[in-house]
């Protein structure tokens, strides 16, 4: 039976909490094309997803709608320069990440952000020297799908899907593996709501980022 050797994990919603930086660089963005987004409205759910759709959503145009391009690059402008430094990382995460390093797990991280930005978050954290490669999409919106993304990091670094397992607070990290043939643990206190994650049915779920290795245990013993 295999086990787990290679966690992929989500950044935004299950390491660090972005929520500041990404709904006021995602607002600047919005205004930069006409479009107000009021500070009472809730647009949380924005946070994960790829973002050029979740804005072109919000403005109600077509995700190839030059306003959608225009507003993501409104985006950029103000999140390359303020916004990415606006988080906070989720209690645990600099302690457990260090813990499946040292017991030998190998770590990836598979985020739909663009891979220049995580790479700077990692930075910033002191996180990135616990991940073997950080993966994230480009600016020109590839790899932005999940799924598409954890396919490219399974090929790049050859990896068997069944000792892998992927980490993540939302149903595009649930059915982006699970497309892959991997294994899935959803945390819960991120930004994927208790109905989303109901629907994409995870294989476990935690409450807190320390309690991985735990599942990540438990589920190996389940294998032999």
């Amino acid at each position: 039976m295999s086990v787990v050797k290679n966690i992929l994990i989500d950044l935004d919603g299950t390491l660090t909490d972005p929520k500041v930086g990404i709904t006021t660089s995602a607002r600047y963005g919005l205004n930069k094309v006409g479009f107000c987004v009021a500070e009472h409205e809730n647009i949380d759910w924005i946070i994960g997803p790829p973002l050029k759709a979740s804005l072109a959503k919000i403005i109600n145009v077509d995700a190839s709608h030059d306003l959608a391009e225009q507003a993501l690059q409104g985006y950029r402008e103000r999140f390359s320069v303020i916004g990415l430094f606006e988080n906070e990382l989720y209690p645990h995460v600099r302690s457990t990440l260090q813990v499946l390093q040292t017991q030998g797990y190998r770590l990836y991280l598979a985020t739909a952000k663009p891979h220049v930005y995580a790479v700077r978050i990692l930075e910033h954290f002191d996180l990135l020297k616990y991940f073997i490669h950080p993966y994230g999409s480009e600016l020109t919106g590839e790899r932005t799908n999940k799924g598409d993304l954890i396919r490219y990091i399974l090929e790049q670094e050859q990896l068997d899907p069944a000792e892998c397992i992927m980490v993540g607070d939302r149903e595009h990290d649930i059915l982006g593996a699970r497309r892959n043939g991997i294994e899935t643990i959803a945390v819960e206190y991120g930004y994927g709501t208790q109905q989303e994650l109901d629907l994409a049915t995870p294989k476990y779920r935690i409450q807190s980022f320390d309690q991985v290795l735990k599942v990540i245990t438990e589920h190996e013993y389940d294998q032999i």
